[in-house]
C-alpha cells in the first residue's frame, strides 16, 4: 500500500498531512478485511439456517406432523440414506441415490440485488403460472411420460421440481393465487404432490400445445377473473439456487410488467451454452423501482459453440430461461395482434371455462385447432422489435437439467471420476474418467477405459451414450416409439 511522499508535500504540515493519509488507508483497509469476514458469516449463518430448518422440518415429519400450508414433504420410505429415491410416487423402478445438487451463482447487473429488498413478500395482484409439460425425452429413461423430470426429486431433498417451484413461488402469491398448467396424464400426481392446490387453480389442457396455448389458456382465464392480474410464468421443471435473489428479479419484473411491458428474466450465462435460447440486452429503462431493467434488443435461437462463445464476450447477451412476467390483459393484447386466431380461441374457452358444464364442450371444440407454437415464437419476439419486450438481468443460479450432461454437472465427484446418480457401490470404474452413471437397476455397472459415457441401468432398459451426445437422447425415445416399445417410455 502506497503513501503520498512526505517530500512531495510542504515542510511542516507534509508529515501530518502524510500521516493523515495512512491512517485514512489503513481504516479503509480495515473495514474491507471487516465487511469481507461479516459476508462470509452471513453466508455461514444461512447455510446452517438452511440446514436447521431441514432439521427441524424433517424431525416434525417424522413425528408425523404435518407441517404448513404447501410445505409438507412426504416423510422417506427408509431410514438408511443409501435408499433414498427421486421417484415420490410409487412404482417399480427401484431406489436411486441422488447427491444434493451443487450451485454456484453467477455475478449480473449493474445493480444485483442478492437480498429479497421489498419487505412483505406477497405481492397483490400477481399470480404465478407453472406450466407443467413435457416429458422430458433427453433424460429417458429415468424420466418417463407417465413420470417425466418435473415430478422426480432429482436433489433428494424429498421434494419433486415441481413441489421446489411451489415452494419457492409460494410467497409471492399465496395457493390462491397460484396455477398450474398440466395435461391430464400428470393431473393425478400433481394433486398427490401438491395438496394445497385449489381445484380451480389447476388449468388441465387435452392436448399438448406448446408453452403460448398454455400460458395463453391461464392468461385467458386469470383475466377473466381477474381484469388487473399480473402473471408470472415458471416452468415446473428448472432448478434454482439463491432465492432472495429469484424473488427480487421477480418483483422488480412485476414492476416493469405493470407499464405494460412483457418482461423476461435473463439468466448470467456460465459458459457457453448451445442448449438455450439468449437474449441480446438493449438501452436501460430508467425506472427506479426496476433499476436493473432493459428493454430486449433481440432473441436469438440456440447457438453453435462459436456464437456463443462471441455472445459471452460481448457481456451484452443473457440466457433465455423462459420466464415471463406481464400482465395478463397485455399478454392477450399481444396475441390478438400477433397470433389473432389463437388469441379468438383461447378467449372462447376462458368465457365458458369456470362453468364446468360448458368447459369441456368448448375445449373439444377449440383446443384441436388450436396452433402449436412456443410464446417465444407467437408474441416475445415481434413483441421486441416493436419495443414492447423488457429484460431484468439475474444474479441466482439457474439450471434447466435439460439432459444427462448437464445433470452430472450438478453431481460431486472425485477427480476424473464419472458422476454417480444413486449407490456408488454398485459402480465399479478402472481408468475411467468423466461420465455420469445411473445405477438403477441393482446390479453392478463396471467400466474400464471408457471416458465421458452416460449409462442408464434401468430394470426395463438400458441407455448407454456419451456426454457429447446427451442432448441427442430424445432421438432414441422417438425411434422407440416407432419400433413399438411404447412400454417403456
Amino acid at each position: 500500500m502506497s503513501t503520498y511522499p512526505s517530500q512531495a508535500l510542504p515542510q511542516g504540515n507534509g508529515v501530518a498531512v502524510d500521516f493523515m493519509f495512512k491512517q485514512i488507508l489503513d481504516a479503509v483497509q480495515k473495514s474491507h478485511l471487516e465487511i469481507a469476514e461479516l459476508r462470509a458469516e452471513t453466508h455461514e449463518l444461512r447455510q446452517a439456517n438452511a440446514s436447521l430448518e431441514r432439521q427441524i422440518r424433517d424431525g416434525l415429519q417424522n413425528n408425523g406432523t404435518r407441517l404448513g400450508t404447501g410445505w409438507n414433504t412426504p416423510a422417506p420410505n427408509s431410514p438408511q440414506l443409501r435408499a433414498k429415491s427421486p421417484f415420490l410416487t410409487p412404482n417399480s423402478i427401484p431406489s436411486l441415490a441422488v447427491p444434493p445438487s451443487l450451485y454456484v451463482p453467477s455475478p449480473m447487473s449493474d445493480n444485483a440485488l442478492t437480498a429479497f429488498p421489498f419487505g412483505v413478500r406477497d405481492i397483490p395482484g400477481f399470480y404465478v403460472v407453472i406450466p407443467a409439460g413435457g416429458a422430458g425425452t433427453r433424460l429417458w429413461p429415468l424420466s418417463r411420460e407417465d413420470h417425466p423430470k418435473f415430478l422426480l426429486d432429482l436433489t433428494l431433498k424429498g421434494r419433486s421440481l415441481i413441489q421446489a417451484t411451489w415452494d419457492r413461488l409460494l410467497p409471492l402469491s399465496s395457493a390462491a393465487r397460484t396455477t398450474i398448467v398440466a395435461g391430464p396424464a400428470h393431473v393425478k400426481s400433481i394433486n398427490e404432490q401438491l395438496p394445497d392446490l385449489l381445484p380451480h387453480n389447476l388449468f388441465t389442457e387435452p392436448s399438448a400445445k406448446d408453452s403460448m396455448a398454455a400460458i395463453g389458456l391461464a392468461a385467458a382465464v386469470l383475466a377473466k377473473r381477474d381484469p388487473d392480474a399480473i402473471i408470472g410464468s415458471f416452468a415446473a421443471d428448472h432448478m434454482i439456487s439463491g432465492d432472495d435473489a429469484f424473488l427480487a428479479a421477480v418483483a422488480e419484473a412485476v414492476e416493469v410488467a405493470k407499464k405494460d411491458y412483457l418482461v423476461t428474466i435473463g439468466i448470467a450465462p456460465s459458459h457457453p451454452s448451445t442448449g438455450f435460447g439468449y437474449v441480446r440486452l438493449g438501452e436501460k429503462l430508467g425506472m427506479s423501482d426496476a433499476p436493473n431493467a432493459r428493454l430486449v434488443s433481440s432473441f436469438k435461437e440456440k447457438p453453435d459453440a462459436r456464437t456463443a462463445a462471441a455472445y459471452i464476450k460481448t457481456g451484452n447477451y443473457r440466457w433465455n430461461a423462459g420466464m415471463f412476467v406481464t400482465k395478463a390483459t397485455f399478454l392477450m393484447e399481444l396475441l390478438k395482434e400477433y397470433k389473432p386466431e389463437l388469441h379468438g380461441g383461447l378467449q372462447k374457452i376462458a368465457a365458458a371455462w369456470d362453468d364446468e358444464s360448458l368447459r369441456q364442450k368448448a375445449l373439444d371444440e377449440v383446443w384441436p385447432d388450436l396452433e402449436k407454437i412456443a410464446i417465444d415464437h407467437a408474441v416475445a419476439e415481434p413483441a421486441a422489435t416493436d419495443r414492447r419486450v423488457a429484460v431484468v438481468p439475474a444474479t441466482f443460479g439457474w439450471d434447466d437439467v435439460g439432459d444427462f450432461s448437464s445433470l452430472a454437472d450438478l453431481l460431486p465427484a472425485e477427480s476424473n471420476q464419472p458422476r454417480v446418480l444413486g449407490d456408488s457401490g454398485l459402480v465399479l470404474t478402472e481408468q475411467v474418467a468423466g461420465g455420469i452413471v445411473v445405477p438403477g437397476s441393482g446390479r453392478l455397472v463396471s467400466m474400464l477405459g471408457v471416458d465421458d459415457l452416460v449409462i442408464v441401468d434401468m430394470p426395463d432398459t438400458l441407455l448407454v451414450t456419451t456426454r457429447a451426445r446427451s442432448q441427442e437422447v430424445k432421438r432414441i425415445v422417438k425411434k422407440c416409439r416407432e419400433m413399438g416399445w411404447k412400454s417403456l417410455l
